[in-house]
């Protein structure tokens, strides 16, 4: 059965108070999520003991760390600049410590870089690779999974499609790093939505579900049943995590985003 988590877009560092967290975690799991997907940041930006005992209190688990607000602090894998390719390499391996805790995996996708960091396509996959073999490493010490999402072309320069992104993991040749799918992108990048997820098959790890335009689902023209469909089919029983970014505040992007979800398996 696949389980449903909730993404905070906001870096855990933006609460003024803790007990702001607190109320958004009681919000989630109120909705009936079972999990909420965070952003790493270093430093973490919270207590993260008091964060554990909250998660404990209220039932919800991490199931996955978002990386690419580090890419903002100049960090890039495909950068040109070699001591910017090992520190974000070691900012990467040291996030594997928060994922062994709270046994999560971990999403790649902006670190990779854009066009405007390395225009020669090959050299970047190439750094990429060097890069993910790197984390891969010190991912496997300690057991922990690392999942490379396919972002579109407008937002990261490098392995936008699914396909490519998988032909990215076979040549880095590591078990812990593995593949998957956002649909926002996917809308973009893709000629279909159920297709990809059928070529990734058991090899997929981790689910983002957003709405074409980022906002209520049901406003845009995502095929979510025909989504859980091929997820079903793969007998994927991961975490599906929700993504609103635009036009709602998150009591209602959560609330109404499981209600659909939950509809469209009623029918």
């Amino acid at each position: 059965m696949m389980r449903r988590s909730y993404i905070l877009m906001d870096r855990l560092s933006s609460f003024p108070r803790p007990e702001d967290l607190r109320r958004v975690l009681d919000t989630v799991r109120a909705c009936g999520y079972d999990g909420i997907e965070l952003n790493l940041t270093e430093p973490f930006g919270f207590d993260i003991g008091l964060l554990e005992r909250w998660l404990s209190e209220t039932g919800l688990v991490v199931p996955s760390f978002l990386t690419g607000e580090a890419y903002f602090d100049g960090l890039c894998l495909s950068s040109p600049d070699a001591e910017v390719r090992r520190r974000t390499v070691a900012r990467l391996a040291g996030y594997t410590a928060a994922a062994e805790r709270f046994h999560a995996v971990l999403v790649v996708g902006l670190l990779q870089g854009r066009r405007s960091d390395e225009p020669d396509t090959e050299r970047a996959r190439a750094r990429i690779v060097q890069g993910l073999r790197g984390l891969a490493r010190a991912a496997e010490a300690r057991g922990v999974e690392v999942v490379v999402e396919p972002v579109n072309h407008l937002q990261v320069g490098f392995h936008n499609s699914v396909a490519e992104v998988r032909e990215l993991i076979r040549q880095v040749g590591a078990d812990s790093i593995r593949p998957m799918v956002d649909t926002v992108h996917m809308n973009i990048e893709e000629a279909s939505l159920t297709q990809p997820i059928l070529d990734c098959g058991a090899a997929l790890r981790h689910v983002h579900l957003c709405e074409s335009n980022g906002g209520r689902f049901g406003s845009g023209h995502i095929d979510f049943k025909a989504v859980l469909g091929a997820l079903r089919r793969i007998e994927y029983h991961g975490f599906v995590s929700v993504k609103v970014y635009r036009l709602l505040d998150l009591p209602e992007a959560a609330r109404s985003s499981i209600e659909y979800l939950r509809g469209l398996e009623a029918n």
